[in-house]
This record gives C-alpha cells, sequence and structure tokens, in this order.
C-alpha cells in the first residue's frame, strides 16, 4: 500500500487547557471565532471540541487550504485579539501542533 500524503494542505490541532473555573469563558471566547473564521478563504474546517475526561480541555481541530491561508489566519485581528487579552485571562496551558493528512 502507497501511503501518500496532502502535501498542500494542513491541518492544526489547538489546545487549550482552562484556568480553574474558567472554562465556560473560554469557550465563549473560542465560540466567537467560529463564525467569523468560516468566512476566511482558505478554511476548509475550524470546529471546537470539548474533552469528555476532563472537560477543563478545549480543542479546535482546523483544515486550511494550504500553509499561507492558515498564517493570514492567525494574522486576523479576532484571532490576536483573542491571543493578546483572552488567552491570557482564561488559558492554563496551550499547544498547537501543525500536521499533513495521510491519504488513503
Amino acid at each position: 500500500m502507497e501511503i501518500r500524503k496532502n502535501e498542500t494542505q494542513l491541518v492544526c490541532i489547538a489546545k487549550f487547557i482552562a484556568k480553574e473555573g474558567e472554562v465556560e469563558a473560554l469557550i465563549h471566547d473560542l465560540h466567537a471565532l467560529i463564525a467569523l473564521t468560516h468566512q476566511e478563504g482558505g478554511c476548509i474546517r475550524y470546529e471546537l471540541n470539548q474533552c469528555i475526561d476532563d472537560p477543563n480541555r478545549i480543542t479546535f481541530i482546523e483544515k486550511w487550504y494550504d500553509e499561507t491561508t492558515f498564517n493570514t489566519h492567525c494574522a486576523m485581528p479576532y484571532i490576536t485579539k483573542f491571543f493578546n487579552d483572552g488567552k491570557p485571562l482564561h488559558v492554563k496551558e496551550f499547544e498547537v501542533n501543525l500536521h499533513k493528512q495521510i491519504l488513503a
């Protein structure tokens, strides 16, 4: 079986762990980013998820047309506002991993 990767699209997994008592505020702030992000050119998937075993763990699963559209997204005013204002208030830990999809 040949293993192929989608070499153009970019998958981002952004993991947030909320500070104690801040999970609802974090979800609110992150949820506010969804509609705006869905309007961006190059956004294929942008979904917010909450861990069943640990509700303080919130994860965005994102898929972008390419690295350029992902970088443009990261520079959008509403994204930078969240990272400058909301993240310090609500987030204890944060991790971003970038991936390439493995195709069948």
